[in-house]
């Protein structure tokens, strides 16, 4: 639980300081005094998601998004946003120096892209599993990338790939102003008790 409660307060240093995320560490920090009472299934995470390029131009951004939704994530933060080379290199920063790399640089500014920050329990894991693997036509039916590409780099979107990622993706391209903070009213009929 000590984990937990590290990986919580990383987030909510880097991407919104949201009543949500107080309680949740107020509730990870008693299971931690307590843990013989508490069934604690997941921890409220925050992820980044891009939908790329490829997406707004083939007309399925809406679709991407709407999966998303369905599966029971939270949108905290969303807007259309156009890289530039220097977000480019930054964003990929661990990419520049490979072969491949004007590739990716000419896919991500051919038109602007959707980001996206979506809260929910483990939604880091979740979300990964939804995007499945990175070349689509290796991807398993049912995930985005299954279902909607055939390419390794036109795949459709990025996701984070780990909770200090998400943090320092989502301070990249969100500022504190950008996140809304407010009660779904399905939120009672996504969880059961004893998860959150």
């Amino acid at each position: 639980q000590i984990e937990r409660t590290r990986r919580l307060s990383l987030q909510t240093q880097h991407c919104g300081r949201g009543n949500r995320y107080k309680e949740t560490l107020s509730i990870v920090s008693k299971c931690e005094t307590y843990s013989h009472f508490c069934i604690f299934a997941g921890v409220m995470e925050r992820t980044f998601v891009i939908v790329k390029p490829c997406s707004l131009q083939r007309g399925i951004a809406g679709e991407i998004i709407t999966r998303f939704e369905r599966k029971g994530l939270k949108i905290v933060a969303l807007k259309m946003y156009r890289f530039t080379k220097e977000k480019c290199a930054e964003h990929y920063s661990h990419l520049v120096d490979k072969p491949f790399y004007p590739i990716i640089e000419k896919s991500m500014m051919a038109a602007p892209v959707l980001l996206l920050c979506l809260e929910g329990i483990d939604a880091v894991a979740v979300v990964r599993e939804m995007t499945g693997s990175t070349n689509g036509r290796k991807a398993a039916p049912g995930t985005l990338r299954g279902d909607y590409c055939m390419s390794h780099q036109e795949n459709v979107v990025h996701a984070s790939d780990s909770l200090e990622n998400a943090a320092k993706e989502l301070s990249r391209f969100f500022t504190e102003e950008d996140y809304f903070d407010y009660d779904q009213a399905v939120f009672p009929y996504l969880y059961a008790e004893d998860e959150l």
